[in-house]
């Protein structure tokens, strides 16, 4: 049967075919999405509840734990974690992989429902969720800032005409605005003052809430007309406030303004931003889990000239950072590469068979295979991006082998004398077995990815179908076009060509003299074979293990961190001065940075930056090498501490800790963590394979404690919640009231003057209403005692938990990193009641950690599996199989060489070289095999003769593969890190095992087959001696 025969007679048929898989190729391109890598978010959410004023207990308890269980209760919760500071509660939840986020977002908006009646009556705002990781960087800043207009008017322009207009963008997470310029009215009371006049705070907060109303107050029906009634019942202005009248006092009007300051102000003074060195209004835009960030920036780009429009000329608006703009120079790169491979591929065919004619037949599956792929991919709903694309660049070197081997036999018969149709439809009958063979085995290693779990499987899913569709589609070319074409374009031989591939012949007359001082000395060749096992085994135990390469994308993330008593005004000095130095770097582009409690940042003396390189052809360093540069200039800034990590575009994590990589500790007794994390801190900074260690463990601040003489009070007439009501009047920034405008809705906010809110001794100037109304000294009822206090409590799962954050030290992998934690656990003897869980890209590699070798092993598993069903039997597949170790051995001695570690990106290149070099096994293994059945040749002889045959197509596939993998080891630029492993593994692995296999495989071949002939023996001198024992046992009977 001959399946490619229809295709060599009917030539107009198959090129309207193959132009047809061209053309839909070409469509399906335009319309694929762009990406830095597949879509592999956990869906999450982040729920935020802000309660002014509250201390991180109150938080914890009012807030926090009633939402979390009701969220505990969720199904399909992978980790709920929380953060409580002062003010602000944030609960994150991360889903499992196959939950949709439209259902999870119905369960938490459920359960918030549900815990309602547990919350605080007095919150200014009920809990809100967003689709969003706060692991995940903004794909787009936004800098918003004016010369001459205060920041609570910027803040209030880019609220009401920018944030909410970028928010309805599909795939658009959350629009944050740093900085916190929120407008307010601001009440700053003169405790002194007001309690001279017999009053207390208590008495503000009623008399605003009295004058200061927006109430329906219906209409007048009469029998001709309508009329609507209106009234001044809201207070407008800050001069309506201060002309309230709060008392009369001795027939006089006791007006706000006498005993207060009002002014128009920001709502929380503690919070701030800026961009590079001035101050700014930071619009944050964090896309939703699974979007495109290039299809959502893009969106919002296209936005931003109808943005700027509506804002004032005295405002401008820039693009500070652009995250695609890295993602987009990787898919550039990736391009380049793939054409560039392309041509070498094309190339290294003309080279080997020296006329145009014969190069065109096989290049052109190449384009047709790559081109026809990208309809597959539209039709998948795959993206482009650096996996996909790197596996297209890998499939050039794959997709040109069948056309390669279909070419050369179809032209030996050529050179035998046959005439052009005769020859493609003998050569394409001969070879079409193992061109199927060659295929379906290179597809088989391929099976073990699409079963790999978690983050690794759903990453490597689309490389792993884009390679195969790629693949397959060669075949169909190769047994199709491929000897159409050379039935009609594969020029004649003649002996100007014998002279030309004079070299060639010279190479293989050198190989087939090697080959028979081999075949003399088989026992070294067997032993040698089994010392690259035995080598790549001990390699494989030896090189550090790694997860996924860090790459440099031209951002870095920072967290800033003062000691924990700082006060808002000296963070901010020191979060400048920190800025103003890391901007002196010449690798540094801008950047921008912001402080204060919100809900991406947890505590006053934190705070967040994110820094912009140049491009990487402007600037002389790699990103870790900027990192090592300002984490030194950064220790010349006193009373604040730098932590800086890349950001990445593969991010697992569901937290932004201090470092890259992360580990949590949760224990029941918060005490036993107290005790314990400060003590494994120390242990593992004095660890060489890690660096930066910090942990988020905040219990070093100061509170002012009250302790109240309860029975005082008593006797006083003073009640506990009048005190408390008092002291969150006086120092919380209570929100007592609304204005509201058809644009927004604004907070009155009650407070102290400033200059009686410095320290513990203002709780002297606070008074409370005792028996009668008479004004009472809090004094007189407490005293205040200054303690240590926690400033964030994290849980997770419900249980106080700590997050330690490590960088890699230098020269060191993940794989050391997370050992040396595992064993300074050990040594410092971790209570029980302590779980150490490991985080995001940790926890993925140790998950890996016991998978990758499996995952090798099920590819191998597959490949014997499908060549024994090919072959119909159980030895030749082992015969090919043995051609793995030298590539296994090739691809390891280049990562040793690089000083690269095992990652997973070098795993899928050694699964891929195991598809591929065996290969050079089949091709040899198939024509020895027909060689001794039909022209009765000794396995010897037939060996031989087919490793000498065999030897152009090998070294012809061998060479395009290699090429094709070239220009990814050699990649420089955005996104190099991903690209660079796989090229090495492939270029080393197939460098090696082309020199070890041309000389090996005969060896192991003969080797099995002598196996072979000695079970067979044993068997036929078995069924000689049954008969000749039947006959005995036969006349012994009675």
């Amino acid at each position: 049967m001959n399946p490619s025969r229809p295709f060599i007679l009917r030539p107009v048929a198959t090129s309207l075919l193959m132009a047809a898989l061209l053309l839909s190729g070409i469509l399906a391109y335009r319309l694929l999405p762009v990406a830095a890598l597949p879509q592999v978010d956990f869906p999450t959410i982040q729920v935020f509840t802000f309660h002014p004023g509250a201390s991180p207990t109150v938080v914890a308890s009012s807030i926090t734990a009633p939402l979390e269980r009701r969220f505990g209760q969720i199904p399909g919760i992978n980790q709920m974690s929380s953060s409580s500071s002062a003010g602000a509660s944030v609960i994150t939840l991360q889903f499992s992989l196959d939950l949709s986020m439209d259902v999870a977002e119905q369960e938490v908006q459920a359960a918030i429902n549900a815990a309602d009646n547990l919350l605080p009556n007095d919150l200014p705002a009920p809990p809100i969720y967003r689709k969003v990781n706060p692991a995940d960087t903004p794909i787009l800043t936004l800098a918003v800032t004016s010369p001459s207009l205060p920041l609570p008017e910027v803040h209030d322009l880019v609220d009401t005409r920018i944030a909410q207009k970028l928010a309805q963008i599909p795939g658009v997470g959350m629009v944050s605005l740093a900085g916190g310029q929120r407008p307010a009215v601001r009440v700053q009371v003169n405790p002194t003052e007001l309690a001279a006049r017999g009053l207390n705070l208590s008495h503000i907060q009623s008399a605003i809430n009295a004058s200061s109303v927006n109430q329906p107050k219906g209409s007048f029906d009469g029998p001709y007309r309508n009329i609507l009634m209106d009234a001044n019942d809201q207070l407008r202005s800050v001069e309506e406030y201060r002309n309230l009248i709060i008392a009369w006092r001795d027939g006089a009007p006791l007006r706000l303004g006498d005993v207060a300051t009002i002014i128009n102000a920001a709502e929380d003074r503690r919070l701030a931003a800026w961009a590079d060195e001035a101050p700014a209004v930071l619009v944050n835009v964090q896309r939703q889990p699974g979007a495109n960030v290039i299809e959502v920036v893009d969106r919002v780009r296209a936005l931003l000239p109808q943005l700027r429009a509506s804002l004032p000329t005295a405002v401008d608006m820039t693009v500070l950072t652009d995250r695609t703009q890295s993602i987009r120079a990787s898919v550039r790169a990736v391009q380049h590469e793939l054409i560039f491979a392309v041509g070498l591929v094309v190339l290294v065919t003309f080279v080997f068979l020296r006329n145009i004619p014969s190069t065109i037949i096989p290049s052109i599956a190449v384009p047709l295979s790559l081109i026809g792929t990208f309809g597959v991919m539209y039709l998948a709903g795959y993206s482009l991006n650096i996996l996909t694309l790197m596996a297209l660049t890998i499939a050039t070197g794959f997709v040109v082998d069948d056309a390669i081997v279909m070419l050369e036999n179809i032209a030996r018969y050529r050179e035998e004398g046959s005439s052009p149709m005769d020859a493609a439809l003998k050569g394409a009958a001969q070879i079409g077995f193992t061109l199927v063979s060659l295929t379906i085995s290179l597809i088989a290693v391929l099976i073990p990815l699409l079963f790999m779990g978690d983050v690794a499987g759903r990453l490597f899913h689309e490389f792993a179908i884009t390679l195969a569709v790629s693949i397959l589609i060669s075949l169909v070319v190769s047994l199709t076009l491929t000897p159409m074409m050379c039935a009609r374009m594969l020029p004649p031989p003649d002996p100007a060509g014998h002279a030309k591939a004079g070299f060639l012949d010279g190479v293989i007359a050198w190989y087939g003299r090697q080959l028979d001082w081999v075949l003399e000395r088989q026992p070294l060749m067997l032993a040698i074979t089994v010392g690259t096992i035995a080598l790549t085994a001990g390699l494989y135990v030896i090189l550090p293990k790694g997860f996924f390469p860090v790459q440099d994308n031209s951002a870095l993330q920072a967290v800033t961190e003062a000691p924990q008593s700082v006060s808002f005004a000296a963070m901010s000095e020191r979060q400048q001065a920190l800025a103003a130095k890391i901007l002196e770097d010449p690798a540094v582009a801008s950047l921008s940075s912001f402080i204060g409690v919100d809900g991406t940042n947890a505590t006053l003396n934190t705070g967040r930056m994110l820094i912009n390189l140049h491009p990487h052809g402007e600037r002389d360093a790699t990103a870790l090498e900027v990192i090592a540069r300002l984490r030194e200039a950064a220790r010349s800034v006193d009373g604040i501490s730098l932590y800086l990590q890349p950001v990445q575009e593969l991010t697992i994590e569901d937290r932004v800790s201090r470092t890259q990589f992360q580990f949590t500790l949760s224990s029941p007794d918060q005490a036993l963590l107290h005790d314990w994390v400060p003590r494994l801190v120390d242990h593992l900074r004095a660890e060489p394979a890690l660096a930066d260690v910090a942990s988020d463990l905040q219990n070093e601040g100061l509170q002012a404690f009250l302790q109240i003489d309860r029975d005082a009070a008593s006797r006083l007439g003073i009640s506990v919640a009048a005190i408390d009501n008092a002291l969150y009047s006086a120092f919380g920034q209570r929100q007592i009231s609304t204005l509201f405008t058809q644009a927004s809705q604004y907070r009155v906010v009650l407070e102290v003057d400033p200059r009686f809110a410095a320290g513990p001794e203002a709780l002297g100037s606070i008074y409370v209403s005792g028996s009668g109304g008479r004004p009472v000294p809090l004094s007189a009822v407490a005293r205040v005692e200054e303690r240590p206090a926690t400033l964030l409590l994290n849980h997770i799962g419900q249980f106080p938990a700590v997050t330690i954050s490590f960088n890699l030290g230098a020269e060191a992998s993940l794989g050391d990193a997370v050992a040396a934690i595992e064993r300074a656990v050990g040594e410092l003897a971790l209570p029980a009641a302590i779980e150490l869980r490991f985080q995001g890209a940790a926890h993925a590699f140790r998950a890996s950690l016991s998978s990758t070798l499996w995952l090798i092993l099920a590819a191998v598993v597959t490949m014997y599996i499908v060549l024994g069903v090919l072959y119909e039997s159980s030895i030749h597949p082992i015969t090919i199989l043995s051609t793995l170790p030298s590539a296994t051995l090739g691809a390891l001695l280049a990562l040793w060489a690089t000083g690269q570690p095992i990652d997973m990106i070098a795993v899928i290149g050694i699964i891929l070289l195991i598809g591929l070099v065996k290969k050079n096994g089949i091709m040899m293994i198939d024509f020895a095999l027909e060689a001794e059945r039909r022209r009765k040749l000794t396995p010897r002889q037939a060996i031989h003769e087919a490793a000498l045959l065999r030897f152009r197509p090998i070294l012809m596939t061998t060479l395009a593969a290699l090429f094709g993998a070239l220009p990814l080891m050699l990649s420089t630029g955005s996104g190099a890190e991903l690209r660079r492993p796989l090229g090495l593994v492939m270029v080393g692995g197939l460098l090696v095992s082309q020199v070890l296999t041309l000389f090996t495989t005969p060896v192991v071949y003969l080797f099995f087959d002598r196996l072979a002939q000695r079970a067979r023996r044993r068997r036929a001198s078995a069924s000689v001696v049954a008969p000749d024992l039947e006959p005995q046992s036969s006349q012994a009977r009675p």
